[in-house]
């Protein structure tokens, strides 16, 4: 018989507690961005499905264009990138940032049920869906021209969804792919880095449990109602695995504690019988940069690693002191594979090499300038 969790409602607090007081510290030393987090997009509009779900989506236009896709067409790719679970496209704001002063033009969106896009019917939460909302945002924003398409968490679910539904599309069109921080399924993806027996009472029991567990003790519901001391701890603890700012913190659990319970729990058990290895197959010849951090509760190596398996010529990319929230955490490192990737891409094009026959490639790496930046700001404090 499976073993159930003891002390009910109290042995789930105890369990949340273990795992939160194990978390990186939070440190003031590591400064933010000089812009902040904000960002004002050059267009916003709505994008609406063909289920009804109204879509906000932004693009970015370099600033020598003119609003615009005519320059971009059959030359410099629109990247397309789609945010994780619980998420917004905020975070992505410092990626945004950085391939628009690299002159690319960048289209983002808040998935269904998350951020400012509208919530959807609960039955509609699946990652199949979300691959068709990413074909609608695509078409709607960049119909012609070469695309690259980046992922986090759910978002990179969304892409492989895409690619196994529109493989003619990601044949003709699709220049390169980051998977960043996800899963094709096959793993417990959403135990919050819980461990199993805790994790499945969040994401097995179907939809609406997280509204039913917030009013006894279900971890979610149990942090929204302990105020925010214990809300960030827990947010560092399954969203990185390095000492950020507090300032850092508070972004990622407005965006967490800010989505709908209902929207949350309508979408976890698609995710958790997820398989997404039978659209990897639509990603053969394409440029393909898998990364994720090496200290990542939800979707560790070993997800990737499935990942880059399946698809020839792939880069897996390993972080060291990296949790789930990859490109926020160590954001110049992210924003530096992205670059190369598609300058990989560009350059295969150009020479007319064969993506697929390129060998496999792991790496681990270390994000360097955030140590730096640690340094830097301890100076200018003192000074």
């Amino acid at each position: 018989m499976p073993t159930r969790p003891t002390g009910g409602p109290l042995g789930l607090l105890g369990a949340v507690g273990d795992r939160v007081r194990r978390g990186p510290a939070m440190r003031p030393d590591l400064g933010d961005p000089v812009e902040g987090w904000g960002h004002v997009p050059s267009e916003s509009l709505t994008v609406r499905t063909d289920d009804g779900v109204d879509l906000h989506v932004e693009i970015d236009a370099p600033r020598t264009a003119s609003r615009g896709r005519r320059h971009l067409a059959g030359r410099t790719p629109t990247v397309v990138m789609a945010h994780g679970f619980a998420l917004t496209m905020q975070s992505w704001v410092l990626q945004r940032r950085a391939l628009l002063d690299e002159g690319l033009r960048v289209v983002t969106y808040d998935q269904r049920g998350h951020g400012r896009s509208s919530t959807p019917d609960l039955s509609t939460c699946t990652v199949a869906r979300l691959g068709l909302d990413l074909a609608a945002v695509i078409e709607a924003t960049c119909p012609t021209g070469p695309v690259v398409l980046i992922g986090h968490s759910m978002g990179g679910m969304s892409v492989m969804s895409f690619a196994g539904q529109h493989p003619d599309v990601v044949r003709d069109r699709v220049l390169a792919v980051a998977l960043v921080s996800t899963s094709p399924g096959g793993h417990e993806v959403t135990e919050f880095g819980l461990g199993p027996l805790v994790g499945r009472v969040v994401g097995s029991l179907g939809p609406g449990v997280l509204t039913r567990l917030s009013r006894h003790a279900g971890p979610i519901g149990v942090l929204r109602k302990m105020g925010k001391g214990v809300q960030d701890l827990a947010v560092a603890r399954w969203a990185f695995d390095s000492p950020v700012s507090p300032a850092l913190v508070d972004l990622v659990a407005e965006m967490i504690f800010e989505t709908s319970f209902d929207v949350m729990a309508a979408f976890l058990p698609d995710i958790d019988g997820l398989d997404l290895v039978p659209s990897l197959q639509a990603l053969t010849g394409v440029e393909l940069l898998v990364i994720n951090g090496a200290g990542d509760l939800i979707t560790p190596a070993s997800h990737s690693e499935d990942i880059v398996r399946h698809v020839p010529g792939a880069e897996h990319v390993v972080v060291e002191d990296a949790g789930h929230i990859l490109m926020l955490e160590h954001p110049d490192l992210v924003t530096e594979q992205l670059l190369a990737l598609i300058q990989r891409a560009r350059r295969a094009v150009a020479e007319g090499v064969p993506v697929s026959s390129k060998p496999r490639v792991r790496r681990t790496v270390q994000d360097i300038s955030k140590k730096r930046r640690a340094g830097r700001a301890r100076r200018e404090a003192a000074s």
